[in-house]
């Protein structure tokens, strides 16, 4: 989340009372990458079956000012340093999509994002 955006995330698994040996898991990732920006995360697990492996969790934080420094001592400028995390941070995510048509389309969307952020905010 950049700018002044406000991110709500309201997620619950319900396992039903006949729905034994369930697996569920629940992870809400959360980057903020201005100080303006705020998120509200409230992972839920709704359970009445007593056979059950339930797990969720939530994180928000924002990039590590050391990994910024490594970057930039390699020779990357802040802007890209910035860049550059924030799409390892997304690919990470859709990484885990399967359905190849539909992964490869959100990383050109993540592409396009991230050049359109760099280019808003060069000097003009």
């Amino acid at each position: 989340l950049d700018g002044r955006a406000r991110g709500v995330f309201n997620g619950r698994v319900t396992v039903r009372r006949d729905a034994q040996r369930t697996d569920a898991h629940q992870t809400n990732k959360n980057l903020l990458l201005s100080e303006g920006a705020e998120v509200d995360t409230k992972p839920q697990l709704e359970i009445f079956a007593d056979d059950v492996k339930c797990t969720h969790g939530a994180a928000v934080g924002q990039l590590g000012e050391d990994a910024v420094f490594y970057l930039r001592s390699r020779g990357l400028g802040e802007d890209a340093a910035r860049t550059l995390l924030t799409y390892g941070f997304m690919s990470e995510i859709i990484n885990g999509i399967t359905v190849e048509p539909i992964r490869a389309q959100l990383d050109s969307l993540l592409m396009a994002r991230l050049r359109e952020a760099r280019v808003a905010k060069e000097p003009r």
